[in-house]
């Protein structure tokens, strides 16, 4: 992402994973950790909304840790529909986030993964942000957000996403009473709107 990023490999549950990690210029108030899009189709810890989302962790105070899924990059394994992924995700903030505030965030087939690991991890740790961007909620079966959680979770979608359409979205978040904040003439990459995307995130992820 820019002349600091510490690139590194950790390992993981189908072997080597590897990780892009940005920090904040003061102390970290905690770690971010943002899963990407769909490995098939060419999502990578690199793609331009994860990279949005991870500046806006760090100009938070956020430590943010961005990493490859299994069989994307330098990463080991193959994809695995979503359940290995989810190990990797966990795995990742065993390794990096152990310890102090939490945020999991994730893009498309990212933020399916992680909604998963936010309903498996938040009765064992405190939670402190979710961040949840074009949720693929028309692709795969995304878990609902812990209703304890909602006040601390945005999810973001774009009205004129033709890959997730914003339908399947609100088909999701209506019987949880999750609301959901729309970008007028959004796509699905947000294609000219990166920066209104990272004020939204940074609004959400700030003190």
């Amino acid at each position: 992402m820019n002349a600091q990023t510490e690139h590194l490999m950790q390992d993981g549950p189908a072997g080597p994973l590897e990780l892009a990690i940005d920090r904040p210029a003061g102390a970290s108030r905690g770690h971010a950790v943002i899963a990407h899009p769909h490995p098939l189709y060419g999502g990578t810890l690199s793609n331009k909304v994860v990279q949005t989302l991870a500046r806006a962790a760090v100009q938070a105070g956020w430590t943010a840790v961005r990493f490859n899924f299994r069989g994307v990059g330098r990463s080991a394994g193959q994809y695995d529909e979503g359940r290995g992924e989810l190990d990797d995700l966990l795995a990742v903030v065993a390794a990096q986030a152990g310890a102090g505030p939490l945020c999991l965030a994730g893009f498309s087939f990212g933020a399916f993964v992680a909604a998963h690991a936010v309903a498996r991890l938040h009765s064992g740790r405190a939670i402190e942000r979710v961040l949840l961007v074009g949720t693929a909620a028309s692709r795969f079966q995304v878990e609902a957000v812990p209703a304890e959680l909602h006040a601390r979770t945005l999810v973001i979608h774009g009205e004129a996403d033709d890959t997730v359409a914003l339908s399947s979205v609100m088909d999701w978040a209506r019987p949880q009473g999750l609301p959901v904040l729309v970008v007028p003439g959004g796509g699905h990459f947000f294609h000219g709107q990166l920066p209104l995307l990272k004020e939204l995130a940074l609004r959400h992820l700030a003190p």
